[in-house]
């Protein structure tokens, strides 16, 4: 079988090299035994570093190595659906480009799409991770299981092998904010899980900080469901309940004592700032599916090929 390496790249001109040399070897030793042929396919998403001149090099020197470069930086969802619409593998494996990936790990998963996986996963562990960043991630996870029409799991990482009929519906969903954990599990199919050591990336610095880790969780969880506009109704109808009440428990003591009674200006400042609060939320909540529905009306493509080695990206470049 043909095996394709997918890897998206952005500014990675420190590691790369040493990315490329180590996936490289380990589908050496594989060939004439677990795979008849392979490639390794680049992704430069707008890099403005050496990243692009590296991969052009690799490619001069191994003909297994594509490459697409994007006309700028699309994101990693756009450069993964490229990826999975011009790859020419019998099954593809997402990587990064850092090795926190790992490369001995390439024949674990092609063992397991040999026993009939559609979907293999890599779950890593948390080790060497920040308190911050581990307690946002477990935190997410918690929200979105309870949350979202699809159940993800707290470790599974984009290191990921599909069988082309998984990706060909994956592709198939043409949704402009797309993402990807949460559309791996909506496709369903048969799945293994392999859990793996959390590695260090080797050289550069992470372009998935804190502000975009937290857009991102945003975007999964309004992706997949309509809960918090439920919400909103549920507590609307909450508050006009005790909204009720309370008018009922202030005519009673309107009834009982009025000659003492006094009016709660208090409760009046009180009940004022929680509902504007709450209104101001739930007006956020309704901006961002509307926004949502803003781009997609657009239809605007995922990504542009400014540049690629290969014919069909070459034919239809806007994807």
């Amino acid at each position: 079988m043909k095996l394709s390496i997918l890897i998206t790249l952005l500014n990675e001109e420190l590691v790369l090299p040493q990315t490329h040399r180590e996936i490289s070897n380990q589908l050496e030793k594989m060939l004439d035994h677990e795979l008849t042929d392979y490639e390794l396919l680049y992704i430069d998403d707008g890099s403005n570093d050496k990243t692009f001149e590296l991969i052009e090099g690799f490619a001069k020197e191994n003909k297994r190595v594509k490459y697409i470069r994007f006309s700028r930086n699309f994101g990693r969802e756009s450069g993964i659906l490229a990826g999975f619409k011009y790859a020419s593998g019998d099954a593809v494996m997402v990587m990064d480009g850092d090795l926190q990936h790992p490369p001995y790990l390439i024949p674990l998963f092609l063992e397991a799409y040999n026993e009939g996986y559609d979907i293999v996963s890599g779950q890593r562990t948390r080790e060497g991770e920040s308190f911050i960043g581990s307690s946002f991630a477990r935190l997410f996870y918690f929200l979105s299981n309870r949350s979202m029409d699809v159940h993800l799991t707290d470790g599974k990482s984009e290191l990921r092998l599909l069988s082309r009929k998984a990706m060909e519906a994956f592709v198939s969903m043409p949704e402009y904010n797309r993402f990807n954990k949460g559309l791996y599990e909506w496709i369903g199919f048969k799945e293994k899980v392999i859990p793996y050591k959390n590695e260090i990336r080797k050289a550069g610095k992470s372009k998935f900080g804190f502000k975009k880790s937290l857009n991102y969780a945003i975007q999964g969880i309004i992706s997949f469901n309509d809960r918090p506009l439920r919400v909103c109704i549920q507590f609307g109808f909450i508050s006009l309940g005790l909204a009720l009440l309370y008018l009922v428990f202030e005519l009673m003591k309107y009834i009982l004592s009025a000659g003492n009674y006094v009016s709660g200006y208090f409760t009046t400042i009180a009940a004022i700032i929680l509902f504007s609060g709450v209104q101001l939320i739930f007006i956020g909540i309704l901006g961002e599916y509307i926004g949502k529905i803003y781009y997609e009306v657009k239809r605007r493509p995922h990504f542009i090929i400014e540049e690629t080695n290969i014919e069909k990206a070459k034919e239809n470049h806007i994807g």
